[in-house]
């Protein structure tokens, strides 16, 4: 139905946690006097369809319950469209919603700032990456982070993040640094040695982790974090540094701006957002104020 709000729920995220965030942000949603229809789809897919049918009959905002995983399929369908993006942080990682500034964890909350914003047409304009037809809002991560990524999506126990703790640690004990190929706007191609590189739309991904501690939403660049080639024994001093953005006063790291990045490595996926996006070659662009998030009045 044209301008109703089209609630975008995972009933999975946060193991359960999304399903139950649900019931008070339709509460909340639906005080507005609007009309609210909560969307599950069977799988990834399906929702993503049901999701972009929704943006093109002209809803009046889609709302994301869940987590990166959730926020990244909406971000799939409204992107690129006037329709409103509204954030309902229920999952493990949140980092879009954290680096938006939103409640993390409290759906009540959420669910009353989202219709807040709504009653006065408040929202802010970000930016976005977008490597072919996938959108990204947080960070395309490349090398040691996304080998983690690759081992853990292969594992089958434990569950949760145990599970890539465990393929953190597996990874470091076969890690090498990688020779890359990167290309920044209509520079020259750049040949180096690098443990990873991320480029940041925003700041942080794996659940609190801020790679690109200084990436701004609106700024219309990306930010590349380059940790250059080190041992183990320095990764293992400057990888836990992440979570307060400190890594990046360390030598072997080194931060470039740029609106366009081309990455190539052999043997390396490219993760966006938690999805993987496929080998590299990639680039990524920053598409300015690429979607309209809704945002709620300050002081709630």
């Amino acid at each position: 139905m044209p301008g109703e709000l089209t609630v975008l729920v995972n009933p999975v995220a946060g193991r359960g946690r999304a399903a139950r965030a649900a019931r008070p942000a339709l509460d909340a949603l639906a005080a507005t006097g609007m009309p609210v229809r909560a969307l599950v789809g069977a799988d990834a897919a399906d929702a993503l369809r049901q999701a972009r049918r929704a943006v093109a009959d002209g809803a009046a905002a889609l709302i994301a319950v869940g987590g990166d995983g959730m926020a990244s399929l909406a971000l799939q369908a409204v992107a690129g469209s006037d329709v409103p993006l509204g954030l309902v942080a229920a999952g493990t990682g949140n980092d879009l919603a954290r680096a938006c500034g939103l409640p993390l964890g409290d759906p009540a909350a959420a669910g009353r700032g989202l219709a807040a914003a709504l009653a006065a047409g408040a929202y802010r304009r970000i930016d976005l990456g977008r490597v072919g037809d996938a959108w990204f809002g947080g960070v395309l991560a490349t090398g040691f982070d996304s080998r983690v990524n690759d081992r853990g999506n292969r594992m089958r126990r434990p569950r949760g993040r145990l599970r890539y703790d465990l393929a953190l640690v597996a990874e470091l004990a076969a890690f090498r640094p990688l020779p890359y190929r990167m290309r920044l706007d209509d520079g020259p191609w750049q040949e180096l040695d690098a443990t990873l590189i991320a480029v940041g739309n925003g700041p942080g991904y794996g659940g609190g982790m801020r790679i690109c501690p200084d990436a701004a939403l609106d700024d219309g660049r990306f930010d590349v974090t380059v940790v250059g080639p080190c041992s183990r024994a320095t990764l293992l001093r400057v990888f836990p540094r992440v979570y307060k953005g400190t890594h990046l006063s360390h030598p072997v790291v080194t931060v470039h701006r740029a609106a366009r990045v081309a990455l190539d490595a052999p043997g390396v996926t490219g993760y966006a957002d938690g999805e993987p996006l496929g080998p590299l070659p990639l680039t990524a662009t920053c598409v300015p104020g690429a979607v309209r998030l809704l945002a709620p009045p300050s002081g709630l």
